[in-house]
């Protein structure tokens, strides 16, 4: 190298004596802090409330906590719930191989399901089937309101509106399933059922799985609007015990908290599920 070109070199930066001891402080977010703060503080006010209020009487609420009626009435809802979610997701999903297929009657027929039983509330549904007997007296053979029991509409009811909603949910699962997938297992010589049960399947399980959580745990607190037609779940059980006691809100509170432990559990569940069909995607959480 010539000495022209050593002369105009640009000179190395100052470096300090102490560069060693220079270190990098992070920016003090004031407001996150105070916000974060503020927050903390009313929630402690809030639970302080909450335990300090002796209208809540959580004394009343041990005792009847596990208390046989109660205990009966969650096992209903818990029972309730598994039956509706099993059959609701069986029909669900033949409306949504219906919806998916090439025949333009079954995906007519599909759709209006869909439509129908998404327009119409729960609660309505409900009650036209309780008050059914009023249009159709006897069913093969047999009168309607021993046919229908409570138990028997609630099932019908709640399985007619759920397959409805799980239909869409297997629908967009399947849907989200690459076509290359498909095709390239058809290029395999796979059969069809090994099509679904091996490459559809378990990649449209990432999409189905997180929506079909959230129903079940919906459909779990939804049991409680059949406590209008006298069926005994764990909303009906309370009420029961406290038009008797006239300790409303304790009572009250004993389904609550049972809601949240259950609610929270199933919660748990679904994050397991979620992430074990989240393996070898980009995000496993």
């Amino acid at each position: 190298m010539s000495s022209d070109t050593l002369a105009k070199a640009p000179a190395a930066p100052d470096v300090p004596e102490h560069a060693d001891a220079l270190r990098i402080v992070p920016h003090r977010r004031l407001g996150q802090w105070t916000a974060a703060a503020v927050v903390l503080l009313l929630l402690a006010l809030a639970v302080n409330s909450v335990l300090r209020n002796e209208a809540f009487r959580w004394d009343v609420v041990a005792d009847y906590f596990t208390s046989a009626a109660v205990l009966r009435g969650l096992w209903l809802t818990l029972w309730l719930t598994a039956v509706v979610m099993v059959l609701g997701f069986a029909l669900g999903t033949l409306l949504a191989a219906a919806r998916l297929s090439s025949n333009p009657v079954l995906r007519g027929v599909s759709w209006g399901y869909v439509w129908l039983f998404r327009s119409i509330p729960i609660l309505v549904q409900l009650l036209l089937w309780f008050n059914i007997g009023a249009l159709y007296p006897q069913l093969f053979g047999v009168r309607t309101v021993n046919l229908l029991t409570p138990v028997a509409v609630a099932i019908v009811g709640l399985t007619l509106h759920e397959a409805a909603y799980a239909a869409e949910v297997v629908r967009g699962g399947v849907l989200s399933v690459d076509r290359g997938q498909i095709e390239a297992a058809q290029a395999l010589g796979l059969s069809r059922w090994r099509r679904w049960w091996r490459i559809v399947l378990p990649q449209a399980m990432r999409s189905i799985v997180p929506p079909a959580g959230n129903m079940l745990i919906g459909t779990l607190k939804g049991t409680s609007i059949v406590s209008v037609i006298a069926v005994q779940d764990l909303l009906f059980s309370v009420q029961l015990v406290y038009h008797r006691t006239y300790q409303v809100i304790p009572l009250l509170m004993v389904a609550t908290v049972w809601y949240t432990i259950v609610t929270s559990l199933l919660g748990a569940g679904q994050y397991y599920v979620e992430k074990y069909y989240a393996r070898g995607s980009e995000r496993t959480r």
